[in-house]
């Protein structure tokens, strides 16, 4: 067992965390990942991607790939994207999965750790566009798991869709229990 695996596996049984459902076989698929209530999530995380062996992907803004922090946005799965005007933050990420035969994408679909009923729904957009199955995550503080749900296969509803996705989510908890809310579904 590699260190990372050991560091990750140890560190979430010491927090009391269960690693629980299935990871996925594929190589490639965008990552939902929620409730994201709290910076603290990303340790969770981290801990839990080395306990599983999982390398995902985040997007962080071009400009944060500077020496010597670049090298370090890197190591962690950070992909530089381009958000000045013109440049479409879904292509951009579509052009990811098409140069990559193994590429797991990362994303909150709340967009904040704040409090917000009016999830996102880029991470549905660029799975669609770049043909790749969703896998749906979580960190839930009330059952003290992380793990997978399973997968999401999109219809051609958007709407309908997320309200789908919420509905899985709706009984969990975020680190801060009053900052994940799935809104009216």
């Amino acid at each position: 067992m590699s260190l990372k695996k050991t560091f990750g596996s140890t560190m979430l049984k010491l927090l009391g965390f269960k690693i629980v459902g299935e990871v996925p076989k594929v190589p490639r698929y965008v990552l939902m990942i929620a409730p994201h209530t709290s910076i603290i999530d990303v340790f969770y995380g981290k801990c839990y991607n080395w306990a599983i062996g999982m390398i995902p992907h985040i997007i962080v803004k071009k400009e944060f790939f500077f020496f010597p922090l670049g090298a370090i946005i890197r190591g962690w799965g950070g992909v530089p994207i381009d958000r000045k005007k013109g440049k479409n933050v879904m292509e951009q990420m579509v052009n990811y999965f098409d140069c990559n035969e193994k590429f797991i994408l990362a994303i909150t679909p709340e967009g904040t750790r704040a409090r917000n009923p009016n999830w996102k729904s880029g991470f549905y957009r660029i799975a669609v566009a770049a043909n790749v199955p969703i896998y749906m995550c979580f960190i839930d503080f009330k059952k003290k798991e992380v793990g997978f749900i399973g997968e999401f296969k999109p219809t051609d509803n958007l709407k309908k869709d997320i309200k789908a996705i919420k509905y899985l989510y709706k009984d969990m908890e975020g680190f801060h229990k009053d900052k994940f809310t799935v809104g009216k579904i």
